[in-house]
């Protein structure tokens, strides 16, 4: 067998492969007399057919079978080998390629197109300048986190006037066109009312001020802006009859019931960040501001990544690339899509593609591994930003770690953990070889950068 590679061009090679007898006859006899163990044919006992005969049945797709074994291996090989960086993958050339015929060959030369990577370098350095954006904690942010840890002591209590946000429960009634009970109207007992979800302001108003053992006339259509199924829930009644009652009720009020959030207490302070880490209110707010910034870093640095991204794609500038063959790649990839997707999302695909072969060579200059332990930190900190979203910072180690694991059980999160890592890692590196200029900036500026 022979393999060799022949440069076209800068970014696009031909690649030869040259099977001989030799390099398959062993392997397909191998098969064959495996094979033969195996078939079955009216007039032979199981293991007894002619090899004659299994050969003139099975000889053409056995060798068929074994060349193209041999011919992956080969090409795999040399390209690992070899070190050479391939785009994509061969494609059989289209012109020199000749027809290969198993039942009459016994060489066969296969040959291939092969896109290279342009060859180039990217360098960063103290010279280049580049915005890092610090995402302010505001004291609004800190209230609500602050509110979640008390919403979470908090109690429930039966209270004789409505506040915005409590709870009702009484009669509901069905209203005539005179206001009165409707006779064998809609009657429900017990039902639960929270106007501050209503749809309509006017209809809300009404609650407003409202007492214990008062009646209230409302129009629960108008209330809800017509939503069957909210008015099914409400008149316990099913939504294709809720759809058509649009008549005024009376709502005479037995129970109002309000959420008092807990105090923020010593013992909150040892639930939310461990024992005795925080002693006071102050101490407690500081904490909580110092985590919210935490949580804001990875944000920071990732928009910090995407203006790298700009600043070396700038610095590369426009690269060559095997455009024809890549275009033949990327439609066999996309072949329902048909041409004309390849059309419009080529040169996108071709800046995607600069991107990361820049990435990969700032990555090998900053000498970036991943390793193991790094991709379960990187879930266990998924994990613990997303229960911190709840309020849940102080959690035992054992669920972190078997939440972690969880997560690591499906092959995307691991390849997703991976990428965030080396993300990581480089962002940490080029931030200490750029000039950073430092810009503080409000949540809702940041997030407009990405418009």
């Amino acid at each position: 067998m022979n393999v060799s590679l022949e440069n076209i061009d800068k970014v696009s090679a031909l690649l030869t492969v040259k099977v001989e007898k030799a390099d398959y006859q062993e392997k397909v006899e191998k098969s064959l007399k495996t094979l033969r163990q195996k078939v079955q044919m009216p007039g032979f006992r199981p293991g007894h057919v002619p090899a004659g005969l299994v050969k003139k049945m099975y000889g053409k797709s056995a060798t068929a079978e074994e060349v193209n074994k041999i011919l992956q291996d080969a090409v795999f090989n040399y390209i690992k080998e070899n070190k050479v960086n391939i785009l994509g993958e061969p494609l059989p050339n289209e012109e020199k390629q000749q027809t290969i015929d198993f039942d009459t060959m016994e060489e066969f030369e296969f040959m291939f197109d092969i896109a290279l990577a342009p060859e180039f370098k990217v360098e960063v350095g103290a010279k280049d300048k580049v915005d890092y954006y610090n995402i302010e904690v505001t004291d609004e942010m800190v209230n609500e986190q602050v509110n979640m840890y008390t919403q979470r002591s908090g109690n429930y209590e039966q209270v004789d006037a409505y506040q915005d946000g409590d709870m009702l429960k009484g009669i509901l009634s069905q209203l005539d066109d005179e206001g009165n009970v409707r006779e064998g109207g809609i009657v429900v007992e017990g039902a639960v009312l929270m106007p501050k979800y209503m749809k309509s302001d006017e209809q809300k108003a009404l609650f407003e001020g409202s007492k214990l053992n008062d009646t209230l006339v409302f129009n629960p259509h108008t209330a809800y802006d017509g939503h069957e199924s909210e008015l099914a829930s409400l008149l316990k009644i099913s939504k294709d009859i809720a759809r058509d009652v649009k008549t005024d009720f009376s709502f005479q009020i037995g129970e109002i019931t309000r959420y008092v959030p807990g105090e923020l207490t010593q013992e909150v302070f040892d639930q939310a960040f461990g024992e005795g880490v925080v002693k006071s209110e102050e101490e407690f707010r500081a904490k909580v501001k110092e985590n919210l910034a935490e949580r804001f870093v990875p944000e920071s640095d990732y928009r910090f990544l995407v203006d790298m991204r700009k600043l070396a794609l700038e610095k590369v500038g426009k690269l060559e690339f095997a455009d024809k063959l890549l275009k033949r790649i990327m439609l066999q990839n996309n072949e329902e899509k048909g041409e004309e997707y390849v059309a419009e999302n080529y040169d996108k695909s071709i800046e995607e593609l600069t991107w990361h072969l820049i990435k990969e060579q700032l990555v090998e200059q900053n000498g970036i591994k991943v390793e193991q332990d790094d991709v379960i930190g990187i879930a266990r900190n998924t994990v613990r930003t997303q229960y911190a979203q709840y309020g849940m910072t102080n959690l035992p180690d054992e669920l972190i770690d078997n939440a972690a694991q969880d997560m690591l059980k499906k092959r995307e999160n691991v390849d997703n953990m991976v990428n965030r890592a080396v993300e990581m890692k480089l962002s940490a590196a080029l931030k200490k070889q750029v000039k950073l200029t430092q810009k503080t900036v409000t949540i809702e500026e940041f997030n407009k950068l990405f418009d």
